[in-house]
């Protein structure tokens, strides 16, 4: 089932596709809602755990945690943040200006950045990725992180094709 759904005034948005990683068949399954997305990733039907992250005016890397699951396994809580994260220094304005970040300087717990321009003030916070809270469910038994990373690459591969269902 892949389509807009409008409810209410309200804007649903689901995308599945497939892929092939490693002779595994990965089931990708995004849900797109007005202020949230929801990625599901497995090779089988199955929840078996949950994760958010969300924007924060206090620290330029998502917050994120566990709601659902192994708390130690980190992949869905890692996932969620860095689908939370900007493109390329890692934050933007919401009018789509870059904010005055290198890089390095985006470590935990540093200043909130302020814009190179004036168009914008830093309450209205800045847009991340996708702009909004990020659910993710992984779950593929496979523990390596070479191939969580071909997973993620391949999500990223599906957002710049596909940035209206994202």
């Amino acid at each position: 089932m892949e389509g807009p759904v409008a409810a209410a005034g309200w804007d649903v948005s689901l995308h599945n596709f497939s892929a092939r990683l490693w002779e595994q068949l990965v089931h990708f399954h995004v849900m797109r809602l007005t202020d949230s997305l929801f990625l599901w990733v497995g090779a089988t039907p199955h929840l078996r755990n949950l994760a958010v992250a969300m924007c924060s005016r206090y620290d330029s890397i998502p917050v994120s945690t566990s709601l659902l699951g192994d708390t130690s396994d980190t992949t869905s809580t890692g996932l969620a943040q860095r689908l939370g994260l900007g493109r390329e220094t890692g934050l933007a304005c919401e009018c789509g200006v870059e904010w005055g970040l290198s890089k390095g300087s985006e470590a935990e717990g540093s200043a909130p950045p302020t814009p190179q321009h004036t168009s914008c003030t830093y309450p209205a916070g800045p847009a991340r990725k996708t702009n909004k809270q990020v659910f993710v469910s992984y779950n593929l038994q496979t523990t390596d992180s070479n191939f969580a990373l071909l997973v993620e690459n391949r999500i990223k591969e599906e957002m710049e094709a596909f940035p209206d269902k994202f």
